[in-house]
């Protein structure tokens, strides 16, 4: 405890920078300005009070000044050691500083309160006066014997003999802590601490704990310094350093309290008690042979240790267990995707397999478990890439997405050799790490994206990746150790099948996803479309409904593709624009959004089909205009054929093709043009205009590459309809290769086209006999919408095609001008 007694007015002399306790003698120098005026104040002050001259010495910590300072006295005034005017002043009390006063010369004057120090009473109505004979306290006196045992091992470390007697020798708590104001490892903020602790027994234990610090921090640096000592050897320089971290390592782990089987960086003890394949084993404790033999220094014991923690962090032995619920797996995806049924046989087949051979204890056959890699291909927005997750989910299985479009290095793929800085395990390897077990569903987004250049082609590394027969002995570049890939369920999403190299194409299940009908949109918009964007729009779902017609003419009129993207925009945008006109007070929910609201509230329609348009705007009421189908990178599609001949007065003869043609595509017109010119006159065409004036053909959409000889037989029916002056009728569609003897030869993309032509509004396609098998593939309620004739020959094409003429007169041919 303390208490303060009467004021005082003493000069001031600043301390930069250090601390003087009660007790202490110090030197100081007059030669400071500072100095020597509150030294020669308190001269001037002496002579009219008895005493020696007294001053305040206060500590100043970067220009501010303490609020405890210490009464010292000025015992002798002289010189130096170095010869220089100086001043030896003991300090005597600790003082309260308060404000300033006047005093005699050029030095600052404060009033101060001494602090009468007492410590805890012993008993009540019993206080405790250090000095006066009393027996120590039991805490106190345990508080003195630890502070005076460091204090002498600290001093007997420095060879301090003298100082050690003049310690024991210190009776009073007060003295004995303010004499570690001496203590040269104490920093300013310590000694300050010491300073405002006013209380003696507190001060003695913050004494004895900076002591017991220092002497801990002596310690670790004397044991680290003996354990390296001890190991100096010019043939031993391994195990200098080795004992050097060893012990670093130990000291860490006791000043952060950890116990010492805690070590994490013990690589070897990992190692053993990791479940880890035998091989894999084996090559883990020959790298940490390794590392124990290389220097912490060296690049390579990094390059190790980096290796070890990727293979201590892949899991081995973790499996998620499926789930055999074939029912409810189907269940599953029929709640989240709608239609997709090939791909929802192929998930369920699987599964049903899965089941049976591990009811038959067939889970491992040959080395190789049951896993799948399957393809699948179709345009954009068919739910492709969202399938990988459903699978997995109905799977019971862990899903990771590996983004395959762009990657140009085979490294990607099989990881980096160990040689190089930076090197890092491939994506797969990656993938397996990431999703936590060894048999998870991989989707291998957009993988006919993948190019190649100098450093390799990546799809060529993925071909013991998706082999079956192979990938159960994967070796990733980086990790040189065999992964079973063998129960990893491995889905590729592709748009185009041609642009996947053709050997990983065959060790991949293609299954096709061909776009869906008007009437799967429907039903996929109003399941799962339109909740989802009402929610991401801030709507209930009672608030704004759409019936079917307006859903049917966003799906027909206002989007055309083979996915539901656009639809969902669509959607969106609606939305979004109901929410505003909410906001602006235009418009009051809930709302019912019929098809007769869309144009107000998100425009025309940007698809009208051909059977809603007038006869006078229709592209084929002209003839030489005939409509083909085509399968593109969106799916199926519509393609017109123009065709039209040169005025004969410009003697340009020949065949002109136009549209971006591939270099079937122009044969396949070559090939129409040569069954015309030799059949003419079978067919009643007045062939004698094709060897006098040239024909011109034209694919509208100049812009878009077009290759295939499925146009064949489109081409032979436009420049028929051209010849004949007979329009070719507008609810009539074809597709097939044909021959110069005029047969008609099977084509592939059947489905998409059949799509296409039922979106376009389109009633009859023509389509090669040898085709008809591909009907099986079209969903039924397409195939009752359309009138599909199966043909053999082109004459069967161009009277199915061509209209009737409407009387005898010769033809009207069109001009090309």
């Amino acid at each position: 405890m303390a208490a303060e007694s009467t004021p005082l007015a003493l000069p001031v002399l600043p301390l930069d920078d250090e601390v003087v306790l009660p007790g202490m003698v110090v030197p100081l120098d007059l030669s400071d300005s500072e100095v020597r005026a509150a030294v020669e104040a308190a001269q001037a002050a002496a002579t009219s009070e008895p005493g020696k001259p007294r001053v305040l010495l206060v500590p100043r910590i970067d220009g501010t000044y303490a609020a405890t300072g210490v009464l010292g006295t000025v015992e002798q005034v002289g010189r130096l050691a170095d010869g220089d005017p100086g001043a030896l002043i003991r300090g005597r009390d600790r003082v309260r500083i308060g404000a300033g006063t006047t005093g005699p010369g050029a030095a600052l004057w404060v009033e101060g309160t001494r602090i009468e120090e007492t410590v805890p009473e012993r008993s009540p109505g019993s206080p405790f006066r250090p000095g006066k004979g009393d027996p120590y306290p039991g805490q106190v006196a345990e508080l003195v014997t630890e502070y005076k045992a460091l204090a002498t091992a600290w001093l007997r470390k420095r060879g301090a003999w003298q100082v050690v007697d003049r310690v024991q020798a210190i009776d009073d708590v007060s003295a004995l802590a303010d004499n570690s104001g001496y203590s040269p490892f104490l920093s300013t903020e310590q000694k300050l601490a010491l300073l405002e602790t006013a209380d003696p027994v507190a001060r003695l234990k913050l004494a004895t704990q900076q002591l017991r610090d220092h002497l801990a921090e002596q310690d670790v640096a004397e044991s680290i310094a003996k354990d390296v000592q001890d190991g100096v050897d010019k043939q031993q320089r391994e195990f200098l350093l080795r004992r050097q971290l060893e012990a670093v390592r130990k000291e860490l782990r006791e000043l952060n309290g950890e116990q010492e089987g805690e070590e994490s960086d013990d690589y070897r003890s990992r190692v053993e008690a990791a479940d880890l394949p035998e091989k894999v084993r084996e090559a883990a404790l020959k790298e940490v042979d390794k590392l124990e033999r290389s220097s912490d220094q060296s690049p390579e014991g990094s390059w190790i240790r980096t290796w070890l923690d990727t293979v201590l962090e892949m899991p081995w032995n973790e499996r998620t267990e499926d789930a055999y619920d074939i029912q409810g797996a189907r269940a599953v995806l029929d709640a989240e995707h709608a239609g997709l049924t090939d791909v929802k046989e192929r998930i369920t087949e699987y599964l049903a397999v899965r089941k049976r051979r591990a009811e038959r204890g067939l889970g491992v056959v040959g080395g190789r478990r049951g896993g799948a890699v399957l393809a699948l291909v179709g345009p954009p927005g068919v739910g492709k890439t969202s399938l990988g997750e459903s699978v997995a989910h109905a799977m019971g299985r862990r899903f990771v997405r590996v983004a395959l479009g762009g990657v140009r290095d085979e490294a990607e793929i099989r990881g980096h050799r160990r040689t190089y800085v930076g090197a890092l395990p491939g994506r797969i390897v990656r993938a397996v790490k990431e999703a936590g077990s060894m048999n998870p569903v991989v989707l291998l987004d957009e993988i006919d994206k993948v190019g190649s250049d100098f450093r390799g082609d990546p799809s060529a590394a993925l071909l013991e990746v998706l082999d079956p027969a192979q990938n159960h002995t994967f070796r990733d570049h980086y990790l040189e150790v065999e992964l079973d890939l063998s129960d990893v369920v491995f889905l590729a999403t592709a748009n185009v099948l041609e642009a996947i190299p053709e050997a990983l194409a065959d060790r991949m299940d293609i299954v096709r996803l061909d776009g869906y009908t008007e009437d799967e949109k429907v039903v996929i918009a109003r399941d799962h479309l339109l909740p989802r964007q009402l929610e991401r729009a801030g709507l209930a779902t009672d608030e704004v409904t759409l019936d079917e017609g307006a859903l049917r003419k966003l799906a027909g009129e206002y989007t055309r593709e083979a996915g539901v993207r656009a639809l969902e925009r669509s959607i969106a945008r609606l939305l979004r624009k109901v929410a505003a006109q909410h906001e602006l007070g235009e418009r009051e929910l809930p709302l019912t959004v019929g098809d007769g609201d869309l144009r107000a509230l998100i425009g025309r329609p940007h698809h009208v089909p051909e059977s809603a348009q007038e006869p006078a705007e229709r592209r084929t009421a002209v003839p030489g205009v005939a409509t083909g189908l085509a399968v593109t990178g969106a799916g199926g599609d519509v393609l017109y054929v123009e065709a039209s001949l040169a005025d004969p007065e410009t003697g340009a003869a020949g065949l002109t093709l136009t549209g971006q043609l591939g270099d079937v595509m122009k044969e396949s017109a070559q090939i129409a043009l040569s069954f015309l010119r030799s059949h003419g006159a079978e067919l009643e065409l007045p062939v004698g205009d094709l060897k006098e004036r040239g024909a011109h053909i034209h694919f509208p959409a100049g812009a878009v590459p077009k290759d295939g000889p499925s146009a064949g037989v489109t081409m032979t029916t436009a420049l028929a309809s051209l010849l004949s002056g007979r329009l070719v009728r507008t609810d009539v569609a074809m597709t097939g290769e044909v021959s110069l003897t005029g047969r008609v030869l099977p084509i592939g993309g059947v489905k998409q086209k059949l799509l296409a032509a039922h979106r376009a509004g389109i009633t009859t396609v023509i389509i090669p006999k040898r085709n008809e098998p591909d009907l099986d593939d079209v969903p039924a309620h397409v195939l009752d919408g359309l009138d599909v004739h199966a043909v053999t020959d082109v004459r069967q094409v161009l009277e199915l095609a061509l209209s009737p003429a409407t009387n005898g007169a010769a033809p009207e041919v069109p001009v090309a001008v």
